[in-house]
């Protein structure tokens, strides 16, 4: 990969001095810090206005909305951590906390004794379903300033970004058999 923005700058030697200079204005730092960035402020962003708005963390609302768009409001544990920002342990500690509250709950795997469902309740679906309006206005409010066709292309970036460093997000979000088998709506 290259990218310019025209003559590197800074350079320092390296440690062990022998592979010659660091280009510390690489434009590849550069982007992946500004990447990260973006990131990092769309998510202080949409977690004030969803938390101000619809009184639901970002983390919630990810766990809510992927489990209202699958076929029977339901996934397993291990394919709704992999479709979320979560790991493995703080999946299990969101599903809790929703459960808490009422908006989800387990249900045992029939075909693994191991693996456990997490299901979307009426009052779950309920509050992210009314939540998706507002959320829908805080993203036209961040990113309305692009284009259409911006939009379609960081979107096809964004895919293949995910496929080479989460393919496992990919896969899970293919519809799993047991929830495709057991839908109801």
């Amino acid at each position: 990969m290259t990218l310019s923005d025209g003559p590197t700058v800074h350079t320092v030697r390296r440690p062990d001095d022998t592979a010659g200079p660091v280009a510390l204005d690489d434009a590849r730092i550069t982007l992946l810090g500004m990447f990260l960035e973006a990131h990092a402020g769309l998510t202080r962003e949409v977690e004030r206005r969803l938390d101000r708005d619809a009184g639901l963390s970002l983390q919630w609302f990810e766990v809510l909305l992927r489990l209202v768009r699958t076929p029977g409001h339901r996934l397993r544990m291990s394919d709704l951590a992999a479709q979320t920002t979560l790991t493995a342990s703080g999946l299990t500690r969101a599903v809790d906390r929703l459960e808490g509250a009422g908006l989800v709950r387990r249900e045992a795997c029939p075909s693994d004794r191991r693996g456990a469902f997490a299901v979307l309740t009426d009052e779950g679906r309920t509050r992210v379903v009314a939540a998706v309006p507002q959320h829908l206005t805080h993203i036209d409010e961040l990113l309305g300033r692009f284009s259409a066709e911006e939009l379609t292309f960081v979107e096809s970036i964004l895919r293949r970004l995910r496929s080479a460093t989460n393919p496992d997000a990919e896969r899970a979000s293919a519809c799993p058999p047991e929830a495709a088998d057991t839908a109801t709506d």
